[in-house]
């Protein structure tokens, strides 16, 4: 299990993609519309071969027939960091590692990549969300591959959490990633970036 990626969620996209643009000094990219979840998303590559998400409600899209990933029908206030996505290459044995509740397979596509992720029947990870979200891709390229350069590079993402010694117990049972630390506090995500404008941070 590997980090993959970032989401950061809004109200809307536009404040979404507003939030990544003013903290980072970075552009992103033209994304697309999800199927299933009936949510839309702004892109950024990095250089440690993740990307950033920016995503939202797609307010045109009918209601979708479950509640959507990322909790994202509860969402509301300002945009924010909050969540973190893993990549599985062996979908059935990492769910069985982590904790219960995970969620199960979803096979989902936007244009040419297709993939599956684990989303929980209510939208709600484990751990209020803290808990990352498992996808695996089934296309030949990676989407960080896909994305120009933005001169950015993950430093760190900080999970904090009251239970974080429980959660950081689970995760680490298959993901080892030194960039990835878990504090006991109150619940919150932080991501600190080199960007080309000095150390930024979501």
């Amino acid at each position: 299990m590997l980090l993959d990626h970032l989401a950061v969620s809004g109200e809307t996209l536009e404040q979404a993609q507003s939030y990544v643009e003013d903290a980072l000094g970075v552009s992103m990219q033209s994304g697309g519309e999800h199927a299933v979840f009936h949510t839309h998303n702004k892109l950024m590559g990095l250089d440690d071969g993740l990307y950033l998400e920016a995503i939202a409600i797609n307010p045109d899209a009918p209601n979708p027939d479950r509640p959507r990933w990322f909790d994202l029908d509860r969402f509301s206030g300002s945009p924010r960091l909050s969540n973190w996505i893993c990549r599985s290459d062996a979908l059935e044995e990492d769910i069985a590692l982590l904790p219960e509740g995970i969620g199960e397979a979803v096979a989902l596509q936007r244009g040419d990549l297709r993939w599956q992720m684990v989303v929980p029947a209510s939208g709600v990870l484990p751990f209020n969300n803290q808990c990352p979200a498992l996808i695996q891709w089934q296309t030949a390229k990676h989407p960080a591959e896909m994305l120009p350069p933005s001169g950015c590079r993950m430093r760190r993402l900080v999970i904090a959490h009251p239970q974080a010694k429980e959660l950081e117990t689970a995760v680490k049972k298959a993901l080892t990633d030194v960039r990835v630390v878990f504090e006991v506090g109150s619940q919150d995500l932080m991501a600190e970036f080199d960007t080309p404008h000095g150390i930024r941070r979501l």
